[in-house]
């Protein structure tokens, strides 16, 4: 059975999470205190902790850098301002993935689910051997056939295929591709994904999105 962390200082919210989280079949350790839930990680590692931004003691941004330095344990962030949202789904924070407050516990349960299958598939081998990366020839290869990618393409999928199911914002992309494009507007990743989208497509004769929009935010990558 798989073991939840949930550090979330609103005692109702809290108490409600956890409710839906057991009836969909885990097991819940409710922490009201950040420096709390970090000390039990230390002791315990769950397979995924539900990470609220603002907690007492040490915040939900410190516990999730403390924990990626030493751990690859699931995060999902929780936060009530969406300006942090940048800052949470950074490429050095590593949360991966966030609900903003107001949200839905059904939603949160299904966010859970998502993350822990998307990490059982990324232990599949086979899984592992769709894409082949060649970082000196800037290549990259769908089952042995290689992609005709831009440089922009190679450097997208490249970040994609390293950090499966992460979502990332334009601006983050952006940044990514060319750190010093000031006042290129953010959409322009749009129709980057859009080739590259296509290409892969072309490439797998799959109808998968493989690189799927998230609402108000951006992209991240999924296999089948």
């Amino acid at each position: 059975m798989h073991q939840i962390y949930l550090v979330e200082d609103e005692v109702e919210l809290a108490g409600l999470v956890k409710d839906y989280l057991e009836a969909s079949g885990f097991a819940v350790r409710v922490f009201h205190d950040g420096f709390e839930a970090y000390q039990a990680f230390l002791t315990k590692k769950p397979s995924l902790m539900i990470l609220d931004l603002m907690v007492p003691r040490m915040d939900g941004l410190e516990i999730c850098r403390k924990v990626r330095e030493q751990s690859d344990l699931p995060i999902i962030m929780v936060t009530a301002r969406t300006e942090e949202i940048d800052r949470v789904l950074g490429l050095n924070m590593g949360a991966d993935d966030y609900v903003c407050k107001p949200f839905s516990p059904k939603e949160l349960v299904a966010r859970v689910q998502a993350v822990l299958r998307r990490l059982e598939r990324k232990a599949e081998p086979e899984q592992q051997e769709t894409f082949r990366i060649d970082a000196s020839q800037q290549r990259i290869w769908y089952k042995q056939k290689a992609l005709n990618l831009t440089p922009t393409e190679f450097r997208l999928l490249e970040l994609f295929l390293e950090h499966v199911g992460q979502v990332y914002s334009r601006t983050q992309l952006l940044d990514h591709i060319n750190p010093d494009s000031f006042d290129v507007a953010d959409r322009v990743i749009d129709s980057h994904i859009k080739n590259l989208r296509r290409k892969i497509t072309e490439m797998s004769d799959t109808d998968h999105e493989w690189v799927q929009a998230v609402y108000g935010i951006g992209y991240r990558f999924e296999y089948p």
